[in-house]
Protein backbone atom coordinates (compact mmCIF):
# COMPACT_ATOMS: atom_id res chain seq x y z
CA UNK A 1 0.00 0.00 0.00
CA UNK A 2 1.33 3.29 -1.65
CA UNK A 3 -0.98 5.35 0.60
CA UNK A 4 -4.47 4.84 2.75
CA UNK A 5 -6.73 7.70 3.98
CA UNK A 6 -10.21 8.69 5.09
CA UNK A 7 -11.88 11.90 5.25
CA UNK A 8 -14.64 12.49 6.74
CA UNK A 9 -18.26 14.17 5.26
CA UNK A 10 -19.81 17.43 6.18
CA UNK A 11 -23.14 19.26 7.40
CA UNK A 12 -23.40 23.23 7.93
CA UNK A 13 -25.72 24.15 10.45
CA UNK A 14 -24.67 27.61 10.11
CA UNK A 15 -23.79 30.80 8.04
CA UNK A 16 -24.42 28.97 4.96
CA UNK A 17 -23.61 31.40 1.83
CA UNK A 18 -22.32 34.14 4.51
CA UNK A 19 -19.75 31.80 5.68
CA UNK A 20 -17.73 32.65 1.98
CA UNK A 21 -18.17 36.96 2.99
CA UNK A 22 -15.83 36.04 6.52
CA UNK A 23 -18.80 34.77 8.94
CA UNK A 24 -18.67 32.57 11.17
CA UNK A 25 -20.35 29.11 10.41
CA UNK A 26 -20.70 26.20 12.58
CA UNK A 27 -19.65 22.91 10.32
CA UNK A 28 -20.12 19.14 11.65
CA UNK A 29 -18.39 16.38 10.38
CA UNK A 30 -20.63 13.67 9.70
CA UNK A 31 -19.75 9.94 10.51
CA UNK A 32 -19.63 8.59 7.21
CA UNK A 33 -17.19 9.74 4.45
CA UNK A 34 -14.70 8.82 1.66
CA UNK A 35 -11.70 6.99 1.69
CA UNK A 36 -8.56 6.40 -0.66
CA UNK A 37 -6.11 4.01 -1.36
CA UNK A 38 -3.25 3.56 -3.77
CA UNK A 39 -1.29 0.96 -4.84
CA UNK A 40 1.04 -0.25 -6.80
CA UNK A 41 -0.35 -0.54 -10.60
CA UNK A 42 0.77 -3.56 -13.26
CA UNK A 43 1.48 -1.02 -16.44
CA UNK A 44 4.12 1.18 -15.72
CA UNK A 45 3.68 4.90 -17.17
CA UNK A 46 -0.12 4.86 -16.24
CA UNK A 47 -2.52 5.75 -13.40
CA UNK A 48 -5.57 3.64 -12.90
CA UNK A 49 -8.57 5.60 -11.00
CA UNK A 50 -11.72 3.81 -9.96
CA UNK A 51 -14.72 5.73 -8.26
CA UNK A 52 -17.20 3.86 -5.69
CA UNK A 53 -20.46 4.26 -4.60
CA UNK A 54 -20.51 3.46 -0.95
CA UNK A 55 -22.99 -0.06 -2.77
CA UNK A 56 -19.50 -0.85 -4.52
CA UNK A 57 -20.81 0.03 -8.10
CA UNK A 58 -18.27 2.02 -9.80
CA UNK A 59 -19.19 5.18 -10.89
CA UNK A 60 -16.06 6.61 -12.85
CA UNK A 61 -13.05 5.16 -14.13
CA UNK A 62 -10.36 7.03 -15.71
CA UNK A 63 -6.88 5.94 -17.61
CA UNK A 64 -4.25 8.48 -17.67
CA UNK A 65 -0.48 8.23 -18.65
CA UNK A 66 2.36 8.94 -16.26
CA UNK A 67 4.17 11.81 -15.49
CA UNK A 68 1.93 13.61 -18.39
CA UNK A 69 -1.16 13.38 -17.24
CA UNK A 70 -2.75 12.89 -20.30
CA UNK A 71 -6.31 11.22 -20.35
CA UNK A 72 -6.10 7.87 -22.30
CA UNK A 73 -9.65 6.98 -21.75
CA UNK A 74 -12.69 7.22 -19.22
CA UNK A 75 -15.42 5.70 -18.44
CA UNK A 76 -18.55 7.65 -16.78
CA UNK A 77 -19.78 11.00 -17.02
CA UNK A 78 -17.40 13.09 -19.04
CA UNK A 79 -17.48 15.98 -16.68
CA UNK A 80 -16.46 14.06 -13.74
CA UNK A 81 -13.44 12.61 -15.49
CA UNK A 82 -12.32 16.03 -16.87
CA UNK A 83 -12.48 17.52 -13.42
CA UNK A 84 -10.74 14.61 -11.87
CA UNK A 85 -7.61 15.06 -14.30
CA UNK A 86 -7.66 19.00 -13.24
CA UNK A 87 -7.71 18.04 -9.89
CA UNK A 88 -4.42 15.89 -10.52
CA UNK A 89 -2.76 18.31 -12.77
CA UNK A 90 -3.22 21.33 -10.38
CA UNK A 91 -1.72 18.89 -7.91
CA UNK A 92 1.26 18.30 -9.83
CA UNK A 93 1.58 21.84 -10.15
CA UNK A 94 2.32 22.40 -6.73
CA UNK A 95 4.58 19.54 -5.99
CA UNK A 96 6.49 18.27 -9.48
CA UNK A 97 7.88 15.36 -7.47
CA UNK A 98 4.03 14.22 -7.45
CA UNK A 99 3.82 11.32 -10.16
CA UNK A 100 6.69 12.08 -11.65
CA UNK A 101 8.72 8.75 -11.44
CA UNK A 102 5.94 7.03 -14.25
CA UNK A 103 5.18 4.10 -11.73
CA UNK A 104 1.78 2.49 -12.68
CA UNK A 105 -0.51 3.10 -10.37
CA UNK A 106 -4.06 2.16 -9.16
CA UNK A 107 -6.10 4.54 -7.05
CA UNK A 108 -9.36 3.40 -5.33
CA UNK A 109 -11.84 5.61 -3.60
CA UNK A 110 -15.07 4.87 -2.30
CA UNK A 111 -17.81 7.17 -0.69
CA UNK A 112 -19.43 5.84 2.65
CA UNK A 113 -22.80 7.93 1.31
CA UNK A 114 -24.88 7.91 -1.45
CA UNK A 115 -23.34 10.84 -4.10
CA UNK A 116 -27.19 12.93 -3.94
CA UNK A 117 -26.66 13.40 -0.38
CA UNK A 118 -24.22 16.41 -0.65
CA UNK A 119 -22.30 15.07 2.76
CA UNK A 120 -18.82 16.28 0.17
CA UNK A 121 -18.11 13.64 -2.40
CA UNK A 122 -15.72 16.70 -3.79
CA UNK A 123 -14.71 18.03 -0.45
CA UNK A 124 -13.19 14.86 0.50
CA UNK A 125 -11.95 13.70 -2.76
CA UNK A 126 -9.72 17.04 -2.64
CA UNK A 127 -8.57 16.22 1.26
CA UNK A 128 -7.62 13.04 0.21
CA UNK A 129 -5.93 13.99 -3.14
CA UNK A 130 -4.03 17.06 -1.46
CA UNK A 131 -2.60 14.80 1.52
CA UNK A 132 -1.78 12.18 -0.90
CA UNK A 133 0.35 14.62 -3.08
CA UNK A 134 1.41 16.80 -0.23
CA UNK A 135 -0.12 19.80 -1.56
CA UNK A 136 -2.43 22.38 0.43
CA UNK A 137 -6.09 21.27 0.48
CA UNK A 138 -7.49 24.92 0.25
CA UNK A 139 -5.43 25.87 -2.38
CA UNK A 140 -6.29 23.14 -4.42
CA UNK A 141 -10.13 24.14 -3.81
CA UNK A 142 -9.36 27.47 -4.81
CA UNK A 143 -8.23 26.60 -7.74
CA UNK A 144 -10.76 24.14 -9.41
CA UNK A 145 -14.15 24.09 -7.38
CA UNK A 146 -13.91 27.00 -5.46
CA UNK A 147 -16.24 27.92 -1.77
CA UNK A 148 -15.39 28.91 1.75
CA UNK A 149 -13.22 26.10 2.63
CA UNK A 150 -15.27 24.80 5.56
CA UNK A 151 -15.83 21.15 4.64
CA UNK A 152 -11.98 20.65 3.88
CA UNK A 153 -11.55 21.62 8.03
CA UNK A 154 -14.46 19.38 8.70
CA UNK A 155 -12.77 16.65 6.24
CA UNK A 156 -10.22 16.05 9.01
CA UNK A 157 -12.24 17.43 12.33
CA UNK A 158 -12.60 15.53 15.37
CA UNK A 159 -16.18 17.23 16.34
CA UNK A 160 -17.77 20.26 15.47
CA UNK A 161 -15.83 23.30 14.59
CA UNK A 162 -16.35 26.71 14.23
CA UNK A 163 -14.72 28.26 11.06
CA UNK A 164 -13.97 31.58 9.16
CA UNK A 165 -12.40 33.06 6.70
CA UNK A 166 -9.94 35.71 8.20
CA UNK A 167 -8.12 37.99 5.59
CA UNK A 168 -8.90 35.13 2.89
CA UNK A 169 -7.24 32.62 4.94
CA UNK A 170 -9.00 29.58 6.43
CA UNK A 171 -9.33 29.74 10.58
CA UNK A 172 -10.84 26.74 12.11
CA UNK A 173 -11.06 25.45 15.89
CA UNK A 174 -13.12 22.70 18.25
CA UNK A 175 -17.00 23.76 19.02
CA UNK A 176 -17.92 22.82 22.60
CA UNK A 177 -21.54 22.39 20.73
CA UNK A 178 -22.88 19.22 22.16
CA UNK A 179 -26.64 19.71 22.37
CA UNK A 180 -28.06 17.62 25.39
CA UNK A 181 -31.35 17.43 22.95
CA UNK A 182 -29.67 16.13 20.30
CA UNK A 183 -32.64 12.99 20.33
CA UNK A 184 -34.60 15.41 19.28
CA UNK A 185 -33.18 16.32 16.35
CA UNK A 186 -33.12 14.46 13.19
CA UNK A 187 -32.08 15.07 9.02
CA UNK A 188 -34.43 14.68 6.07
CA UNK A 189 -33.03 14.37 2.89
CA UNK A 190 -35.13 16.37 0.09
CA UNK A 191 -35.17 13.75 -1.98
CA UNK A 192 -32.89 15.90 -4.33
CA UNK A 193 -29.42 17.49 -4.69
CA UNK A 194 -28.55 21.34 -4.83
CA UNK A 195 -25.24 22.58 -6.54
CA UNK A 196 -23.44 24.69 -3.95
CA UNK A 197 -21.71 25.99 -6.38
CA UNK A 198 -24.75 27.35 -8.22
CA UNK A 199 -26.22 28.70 -5.15
CA UNK A 200 -23.41 30.84 -4.62
CA UNK A 201 -23.81 32.19 -7.70
CA UNK A 202 -27.53 33.64 -7.33
CA UNK A 203 -26.08 34.54 -3.67
CA UNK A 204 -23.06 36.86 -4.96
CA UNK A 205 -25.76 38.83 -7.81
CA UNK A 206 -26.76 40.47 -4.57
CA UNK A 207 -24.86 44.09 -3.98
CA UNK A 208 -21.91 43.75 -1.10
CA UNK A 209 -23.82 45.61 1.01
CA UNK A 210 -26.76 43.83 1.73
CA UNK A 211 -24.80 40.38 1.85
CA UNK A 212 -22.08 41.57 4.22
CA UNK A 213 -24.97 43.45 6.59
CA UNK A 214 -26.35 40.40 8.25
CA UNK A 215 -22.54 38.72 8.94
CA UNK A 216 -22.06 40.35 12.51
CA UNK A 217 -25.42 38.63 14.23
CA UNK A 218 -25.18 35.62 11.70
CA UNK A 219 -21.23 34.88 13.88
CA UNK A 220 -22.91 35.78 16.90
CA UNK A 221 -25.85 33.41 16.45
CA UNK A 222 -23.08 30.64 15.37
CA UNK A 223 -21.28 31.34 18.82
CA UNK A 224 -24.65 31.70 20.71
CA UNK A 225 -25.66 27.98 19.32
CA UNK A 226 -21.84 26.77 19.99
CA UNK A 227 -21.21 28.04 23.59
CA UNK A 228 -24.65 28.83 25.59
CA UNK A 229 -27.43 27.27 23.69
CA UNK A 230 -29.46 24.80 26.79
CA UNK A 231 -32.12 24.14 25.20
CA UNK A 232 -34.71 23.33 22.40
CA UNK A 233 -36.74 26.53 22.90
CA UNK A 234 -33.31 28.40 22.45
CA UNK A 235 -31.84 26.31 19.54
CA UNK A 236 -34.87 26.69 17.52
CA UNK A 237 -35.10 30.39 18.49
CA UNK A 238 -32.09 31.25 17.16
CA UNK A 239 -31.89 28.96 14.22
CA UNK A 240 -35.52 30.32 13.06
CA UNK A 241 -33.88 33.85 13.13
CA UNK A 242 -31.15 33.22 11.36
CA UNK A 243 -33.23 31.54 8.55
CA UNK A 244 -35.22 35.35 8.40
CA UNK A 245 -32.05 36.76 7.50
CA UNK A 246 -30.72 34.30 5.14
CA UNK A 247 -34.26 34.56 3.48
CA UNK A 248 -34.10 38.42 3.59
CA UNK A 249 -30.90 38.27 1.36
CA UNK A 250 -31.97 35.46 -0.76
CA UNK A 251 -35.56 36.55 -1.66
CA UNK A 252 -36.96 33.05 -1.36
CA UNK A 253 -38.41 30.53 0.65
CA UNK A 254 -37.19 28.12 3.37
CA UNK A 255 -37.86 24.06 2.71
CA UNK A 256 -40.95 24.70 5.49
CA UNK A 257 -43.05 27.07 3.98
CA UNK A 258 -42.44 25.36 0.90
CA UNK A 259 -42.94 21.35 1.82
CA UNK A 260 -43.68 21.19 5.59
CA UNK A 261 -46.02 24.15 6.47
CA UNK A 262 -47.68 22.66 9.36
CA UNK A 263 -44.96 20.85 10.96
CA UNK A 264 -44.56 21.88 14.61
CA UNK A 265 -40.87 21.99 14.55
CA UNK A 266 -38.33 23.97 13.42
CA UNK A 267 -36.60 23.06 10.31
CA UNK A 268 -33.24 24.20 8.84
CA UNK A 269 -31.33 24.19 5.45
CA UNK A 270 -27.63 22.87 5.74
CA UNK A 271 -25.82 24.77 2.91
CA UNK A 272 -27.16 25.48 -0.24
CA UNK A 273 -31.38 25.96 -0.25
CA UNK A 274 -33.20 23.69 -2.24
CA UNK A 275 -32.08 20.36 -1.52
CA UNK A 276 -29.32 17.68 0.16
CA UNK A 277 -30.53 17.52 3.94
CA UNK A 278 -32.55 19.92 6.70
CA UNK A 279 -32.08 19.74 10.15
CA UNK A 280 -35.47 19.22 12.03
CA UNK A 281 -36.26 19.56 15.84
CA UNK A 282 -39.40 17.90 17.09
CA UNK A 283 -40.88 17.77 20.53
CA UNK A 284 -42.61 14.84 19.43
CA UNK A 285 -41.66 11.44 19.55
CA UNK A 286 -38.94 9.85 17.00
CA UNK A 287 -41.54 7.44 15.32
CA UNK A 288 -44.88 10.38 15.16
CA UNK A 289 -42.13 12.63 13.73
CA UNK A 290 -40.73 10.12 11.36
CA UNK A 291 -44.18 9.43 10.33
CA UNK A 292 -44.74 12.57 9.39
CA UNK A 293 -41.48 13.10 6.78
CA UNK A 294 -42.35 9.55 5.36
CA UNK A 295 -46.01 10.27 4.63
CA UNK A 296 -44.84 13.45 2.62
CA UNK A 297 -42.46 11.13 0.77
CA UNK A 298 -39.42 11.78 2.82
CA UNK A 299 -38.16 8.71 3.13
CA UNK A 300 -34.56 9.47 4.57
CA UNK A 301 -34.41 10.13 7.88
CA UNK A 302 -31.40 9.78 10.14
CA UNK A 303 -30.89 10.46 14.10
CA UNK A 304 -28.44 13.40 14.60
CA UNK A 305 -25.85 10.64 16.92
CA UNK A 306 -26.26 8.55 13.59
CA UNK A 307 -24.75 11.35 11.63
CA UNK A 308 -22.59 13.70 13.58
CA UNK A 309 -19.36 12.61 14.38
CA UNK A 310 -19.08 14.48 17.88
Amino acid sequence: MIFSQHAKGKLLLTAEYFVTEGATALALPTKKGQSMQVEKGEKAGQLHWRSLEENGDCWLEIWVSLPDLELIKFEGEAEEAERLLILLQIAQEHNPNFLADGQGLEVTTKLEFPRDWGLGSSSTLISLLADWAQVDAHQLLAESFGGSGYDLAAAKAQGPILYRLFNGQPQAYPAPFAPKFKDQLYFVHLNKKQSSREALVHYKVKPAEEREAPIPRISQITHNLAQYCKDLEDFEELLEEHQALLQAILGQEGPKAQFFEDFWGTVKPLGAWGGDFVLVSSQRSEAETKAYFAKKGFEQFIRYEDMVLS
